[in-house]
């Protein structure tokens, strides 16, 4: 049987940043459950009390401060490196793909600190190289296979502990960092204990300042944390 608090749930979890007001206990729990009454309403097809959704929420934020991310941490091994003068190029995947790939990767001298990057989906690649190799490597395949270009994109390489595999959150901490800053996050790559963000180049400087601030602080970015920015 669906019921309100599986209902308010069911919600909540489709919005983390009102979970992380809720652990907190700075959210309006009365102003939210006004919010929330309408459409309960009309997943339930029935009037409801608004007390009940009311008793709900302070349920739902009681369990929350009890399991949030509070166990995301950095340790003295985090360290960030950033790339600059980068560009993507998603091509369809097709056969002889992996041969064009072959040739790209030819291109690359890592000795020299050239940045490569290869994701492969069910129906694209996608490659993240300098910007220097973008016009060779674009001669490598057909004009209609060339999906997407995007230039002036920049990484940014944020080193984990290992246990970080097993641990919640570590995806979402750093998302929502740097989503509170207004920064869109291009693409993100990830290793074993490596985490890439792609961003654009105007938001490399804030992207480097906002991810030192969290691994300084060895902990998650809190509300606390954020301070929004004079227009």
């Amino acid at each position: 049987m669906v019921t309100i608090s599986h209902l308010v749930e069911k919600i909540i979890e489709k919005k983390p940043f009102i979970q992380e007001a809720l652990s907190k206990g700075i959210i309006n729990n009365a102003a939210l459950a006004e919010e929330l009454k309408p459409i309960i309403e009309k997943e339930l097809k029935k009037k409801i009390k608004f007390s009940a959704v009311n008793m709900a929420i302070r349920r739902l934020s009681e369990k929350l401060k009890n399991n949030f991310t509070e166990n995301t941490k950095f340790d003295n091994k985090s360290d960030i490196t950033i790339k600059s003068n980068l560009v993507e190029i998603v091509v369809y995947k097709e056969q002889e793909t992996q041969e064009k790939i072959k040739k790209v990767h030819d291109l690359i001298d890592f000795k020299k600190g050239d940045f490569f990057s290869v994701t492969q989906g069910n129906y694209e690649v996608m490659i993240i190289i300098n910007e220097k190799h973008e016009q060779k490597v674009k001669t490598f395949f057909d004009k209609k296979n060339i999906k997407k270009v995007i230039s002036g994109l920049s990484s940014l390489t944020v080193n984990l502990p290992e246990e970080a595999v097993e641990t919640i959150g570590y995806f979402y901490v750093v998302t929502r960092a740097l989503n509170w800053e207004n920064i869109n996050i291009v693409d993100i790559v990830s290793t074993f204990t490596e985490m890439t963000f792609i961003v654009k180049e105007e938001d490399a400087a804030a992207s480097f300042n906002t991810l030192r601030k969290l691994i300084k602080n060895k902990s998650y970015y809190s509300i606390s944390d954020w301070k929004m920015t004079p227009p």
